[in-house]
């Protein structure tokens, strides 16, 4: 990994972003003070978001919890590149759920109004493959039914619901058929049937 660690250093973003992505794949803890360091230099330049947005996804992905106050003051911030707040939002998730189920932090970062931190909670909810307990369920299918059939909110919540059973959820489900996204409607399909739907953000 140390040739890694030097590549986020390259004067190139691209090659810095091809470190991070290969880093986030990883997931090895053991990367996160140098994502991190690299992170914070990186963000002092706007034109390299997606650079910022594989090295934040990273950090979440490597399970690196001391960059976890970094990234909740980082949210705080303006910012033109949306999938900053994206990345952000499932990093945070990953940092902070005490156990592999609990999906408390996504819920927590409802009451933000940031739509794409919202949605980058709920995809960390998604890709981690999480059974929370009934009434976060509930909370969450209560949240995204608020939004149309066509918004990502409910997308994630969709591929989410796969490992999820009861009523309300098949109800949601249902209801997300509507959806005019092809994408949408498969994700919804493979939920009914209990299966994950093999996707990859980002």
């Amino acid at each position: 990994m140390q040739e890694l660690f030097e590549k986020l250093k390259d004067s190139k973003s691209a090659k810095r972003r091809s470190a991070a992505k290969k880093l986030r794949k990883l997931g090895n803890s053991a990367a996160g003070p140098y994502l991190l360091e690299a992170l914070k230099k990186e963000l002092k330049d706007s034109r390299t978001w997606e650079t910022q947005y594989q090295m934040i996804m990273a950090i979440g992905e490597c399970e690196y919890s001391a960059a976890l106050p970094f990234l909740v003051e980082l949210i705080e911030q303006r910012f033109e590149a949306t999938m900053i707040y994206m990345a952000a939002g499932d990093a945070i998730v990953r940092l902070s759920k005490k156990n592999e189920n609990d999906a408390l932090p996504a819920i927590t970062l409802f009451t933000t109004g940031n739509q794409a931190l919202i949605e980058g909670g709920l995809q960390a909810v998604a890709m981690l493959r999480m059974c929370p307990p009934k009434d976060q369920i509930s909370k969450i299918i209560d949240f995204a039914s608020n939004y149309g059939v066509d918004e990502y909110v409910r997308f994630y919540v969709a591929v989410a619901a796969s490992g999820w059973e009861g009523p309300e959820v098949e109800a949601f489900l249902k209801q997300c058929m509507d959806s005019t996204q092809e994408h949408f409607k498969s994700a919804v399909e493979h939920a009914l049937k209990n299966k994950y739907k093999k996707w990859e953000p980002l």
